[in-house]
């Protein structure tokens, strides 16, 4: 979801809270776990809130020309969104963007503090893909991040969307697009 279809959530808090060490995503760290962990410690270090985080949440809006393909694609196929992004962060998003179906995970919050995280299943996104084939479903698939490409391998067709040079390099497998016509006129070739 996060720098597909949304902006990405923890850079926005790292610039509202002028926390720039909150700025490194799965762009950059392939373990989340490890990824995790750091930014729990730092929430809690500088005593940033979940009600802080989701009052940043609520300022953003999906990306430009975000909602144009969504609203594309849903009249075509089936739409759902695998992320490891939180329910708890995930609500004003999903308003802006008519409530499309989402897999993810949850926080697990004390006194409004960021305690940790539950993990839906380890590995989620590339076992959703497993389980919808497993029931006869093709799935075509886009991520940007070190934590998409095992969906991305498990799909019948993977394409990395928005995704940095360094991810783009280390995953020569995967076609690389740039904007939504682009990744909405492969997806169209696929079906």
């Amino acid at each position: 979801m996060e720098g597909v279809l949304t902006p990405e959530i923890w850079i926005a808090v790292a610039e509202r809270t002028g926390i720039p060490a909150l700025r490194r995503t799965t762009r950059d760290e392939p373990d989340y776990d490890k990824l995790m962990r750091y930014r729990i410690e730092i929430l809690d270090r500088h005593g940033i809130t979940l009600s802080k985080i989701q009052e940043v949440i609520g300022g953003l809006d999906p990306l430009p020309g975000a909602l144009e393909f969504l609203d594309a694609l849903r009249s075509e196929v089936q739409l759902i969104i695998l992320s490891d992004t939180f329910e708890q962060f995930a609500q004003p998003l999903l308003r802006k963007m008519k409530w499309p179906t989402l897999f993810c995970h949850r926080l697990v919050v004390d006194q409004d503090m960021i305690r940790g995280y539950q993990l839906r299943m380890p590995d989620q996104k590339r076992m959703s893909v497993r389980a919808l084939r497993s029931i006869n479903y093709k799935v075509i698939a886009a991520g940007d991040s070190y934590n998409d490409t095992t969906m991305l391998g498990e799909a019948d067709v993977g394409f990395l969307f928005h995704a940095p040079e360094n991810v783009v390099r280390e995953f020569p497998q995967f076609a690389s697009l740039k904007d939504y016509a682009a990744l909405l006129a492969a997806i169209r070739k696929e079906y």
